[in-house]
């Protein structure tokens, strides 16, 4: 059991130092614009409470913030933390950014208008687990904006090291056990597409995505 522990400890210090050094960089890696697909979706919303799971530099939270919403944000990086907090501040912003990991987390039942996953990539034995953990801070009637990279981008990567995206194909999403982790909500999109990404140095060119855009029941 403690060896167990051990090698759980381990993994996510790894993880933990792949996105520090990664967002330890001086510019933004992702870039400073939000993504497209929230963008859209997000300007026909009512401001409210919304919750940004594992927001790295920060880049969509700030843009929520500028419309109006009451931001939450974390991530397990403290190099993100620092860059979103830098990103708040330089637009005139603050949010409410908590440096930990899903295990951790513990916001209440039924805080949040709007979830939003971004590039959320789970391990797929905790995936569902993770997703209905967080679909249930939502209210009821709250909005679910999801954009990730499908099975199908692992074609992409191959033929551009910078699409991005988890290299490991069970790290990646398919549509339809996406839709069964978030059974409890109306989908009003749900979608699977190819996009053309431009979002910093490691979202570039041509990508399979799976979108979401869904209200909880």
């Amino acid at each position: 059991m403690e060896s167990q522990k051990a090698l759980h400890f381990n993994f996510k210090r790894i993880k933990m130092n792949f996105w520090d050094q990664r967002y330890s960089q001086s510019e933004f890696v992702y870039g400073e614009k939000p993504n497209e697909y929230l963008k859209s979706k997000i300007a026909g919303l009512k401001p409210g409470r919304i919750l940004f799971p594992a927001e790295g530099e920060g880049r969509n939270a700030v843009f929520a913030a500028k419309l109006g919403w009451d931001v939450f944000a974390f991530d397990s990086s403290i190099e993100g933390k620092k860059k979103a907090d830098r990103l708040a501040f330089k637009n005139g912003f603050s949010i409410d950014y908590r440096v930990e990991d899903l295990e951790q987390t513990d916001y209440p039942a039924s805080y949040f208008d709007a979830i939003v996953f971004s590039y959320t990539h789970f391990p797929e034995a905790k995936r569902r687990f993770y997703h209905q953990k967080l679909s249930a801070y939502l209210i009821e009637g709250g909005t679910l904006i999801l954009e990730c990279f499908s099975k199908n981008h692992l074609n992409f990567q191959k033929n551009n090291p910078n699409a991005g995206g988890p290299k490991d194909v069970s790290m990646l999403f398919d549509l339809d056990e996406i839709k069964e982790d978030f059974a409890d909500f109306d989908f009003i999109e749900a979608y699977e597409t190819e996009t053309n990404l431009e979002e910093g140095q490691y979202h570039v060119g041509a990508a399979s995505v799976i979108r979401i855009f869904a209200v909880k029941k």
